[in-house]
């Protein structure tokens, strides 16, 4: 069982869960990180790291973002692995909290 970024994740792009990654499973996009399943060990470190509480283990996805399951596994496939800390994206504040944010995902950079 893998762990899965979800839609608070969007516009906010905190890494902290990256810097305590055993496995070296994220990846990032533009606004988003993603988990790749398949580097992911389940060792339950991000969800704890995350201050934007996006993170859940697959199978506690709260059921209207069930969606964020695959599109962790596609995104994971074409963006580049991320392995250190980085400053959140600049609005990460104003965004944290706010549902919804699917629309807003950025999957190449412009």
């Amino acid at each position: 069982m893998a762990f899965v970024v979800t839609d608070n994740c969007i516009l906010c792009k905190y890494t902290d869960c990256v810097a305590v990654c055993p496995a070296d499973a994220f990846y990032e996009g533009p606004n988003f990180l993603a988990i790749n399943p398949d580097d992911c060990i389940d060792c339950d470190l991000c969800p704890i790291e995350c201050p934007a509480e996006a993170i859940f283990q697959e199978d506690a996805v709260p059921e209207h973002q069930k969606e964020f399951i695959e599109l962790n596994k596609e995104l994971s496939q074409v963006w580049p692995r991320i392995t250190e800390l980085k400053p959140p994206l600049a609005e990460a504040k104003k965004w944290d909290g706010v549902e919804n944010k699917l629309k807003y995902l950025k999957v190449e950079n412009e």
